[in-house]
């Protein structure tokens, strides 16, 4: 073949091989028959079509959603909820001015399986649940409607038992005791990352790849601000009343792959309820959860919950307050009784070493005791999910 067609052309002159080359009259006649024949199966391929669109929405019920009507989708455990975030809040606002309960829009389900991350895989942020921003990469809810909170959260065992979810935070202040404390937790111990930590980027790595589910605490208004002062991007309630998100969002792009937030200090802006509200309402628009550490007898937090999407949650103890190996198991004792007799608690603790060390032994020998240790995304309420 490559003899025939590198063949020179005199002008004036055809090739020998000119039958293999199409004439004018070729291409007419050849023109002419598919036109005839695209035109004879165009209403077959149509019927084609329709009928793999529907195969197609019979096979995967969301694929006939409206792209625009996807953003309120969120997958839990395997299971897809459609749900308008914007109308929901709307809705909310109309029953809170008229003193009616609080229920969420209403939704449809889906079956789309899991949405968590594998393990090998946990430590690597998704991209489609990022936004960027000023401040950074923001959590974000997808396109499909997939959260943060979703895919991040860890696996939860399903032996049946009282549940209880511990929560070790204050890592990323300490490098030595942040190491100690991904180091010999159990992977079912959820970790709580300081905004203002160090290396947050490597030892959220670090604790993914262990298993870990993770929370962001965010600094927030103490009581006596300014003289008591978390630290950079303080989240205060002007801001909030104002729906000023400047100082959440810096706190926010510090780390990625966490399922929520978590509270520093805040004991003047969780006593705010109308502070709250637009807080846990930011909260819910991007996909996380919010967990109240449970230091301030005057946290509103359960009011403004009862108004919002956010998933949330409230601790039952702090169990290092004081820094004793004794009285740190009195308080693991404490919360354990309360498990049996509530069906779950949460608890809360700082990354010192004597704190990690006690905890890692006591929730080996609490498993032993039939108590099932569960990361902190398995005991708080989400509205999102019924």
């Amino acid at each position: 073949m490559d003899s025939v067609f590198s063949q020179p052309l005199t002008p004036g002159t055809r090739s020998r091989n000119a039958r293999l080359r199409p004439t004018r009259a070729d291409w007419a006649i050849a023109f002419s028959a598919t036109a005839l024949a695209g035109l004879s199966l165009f209403p077959a391929w149509i019927d084609r079509a329709d009928r793999q669109v529907a195969a197609a929405e019979t096979e995967n019920p969301s694929a006939a959603l409206d792209p625009r009507q996807t953003s309120g989708i969120s997958m839990i455990g395997g299971t897809a909820k459609r749900i308008d975030i914007e109308a929901a809040l709307a809705a909310r606002d109309e029953r809170a001015a008229a003193d009616t309960p609080y229920e969420p829009a209403s939704f449809k389900v889906y079956e789309l399986g899991d949405v968590r991350q594998d393990l090998q895989s946990a430590y690597r942020p998704e991209p489609d649940l990022l936004e960027e921003s000023d401040f950074g990469l923001l959590p974000a809810r997808s396109s499909d409607g997939r959260r943060p909170f979703d895919v991040y959260k860890a696996a939860s065992a399903s032996a049946p038992g009282p549940q209880i979810a511990i929560v070790v935070g204050g890592l990323g202040i300490s490098q030595s005791g942040t190491q100690t404390a991904i180091a010999s937790l159990p992977p079912s111990v959820t970790l709580g990352f300081a905004a203002n930590g160090n290396s947050l980027d490597r030892w959220m790595q670090e604790g993914r790849r262990s298993g870990h589910e993770l929370l962001l605490q965010t600094p927030m208004e103490p009581v006596g601000y300014p003289s008591v002062d978390p630290g950079e991007n303080t989240v205060t309630r002007e801001e909030m009343q104002s729906e000023d998100y400047s100082s959440l969002y810096a706190s926010l792009a510090r780390m990625t792959n966490y399922v929520g937030v978590m509270n520093y200090l805040g004991g003047a802006l969780t006593a705010d309820p109308q502070a709250m509200r637009p807080f846990l309402d930011e909260l819910a628009r991007r996909g996380l959860m919010y967990l109240d550490d449970g230091t301030s007898a005057r946290s509103r937090t359960v009011d403004a919950a009862g108004l919002s999407l956010a998933p949330t949650g409230t601790a039952d103890l702090v169990l290092d307050d004081v820094q004793d190996p004794a009285a740190i198991d009195g308080r693991l004792a404490e919360l354990e009784e309360i498990a049996r007799k509530r069906g779950r608690a949460i608890g809360v603790a700082s990354a010192f070493e004597m704190s990690t060390a006690v905890i890692s032994q006591w929730v080996r020998a609490a498993e032993g005791r039939g108590i099932v240790i569960v990361p902190v995304s398995a005991l708080v309420t989400d509205p999102e999910r019924g």
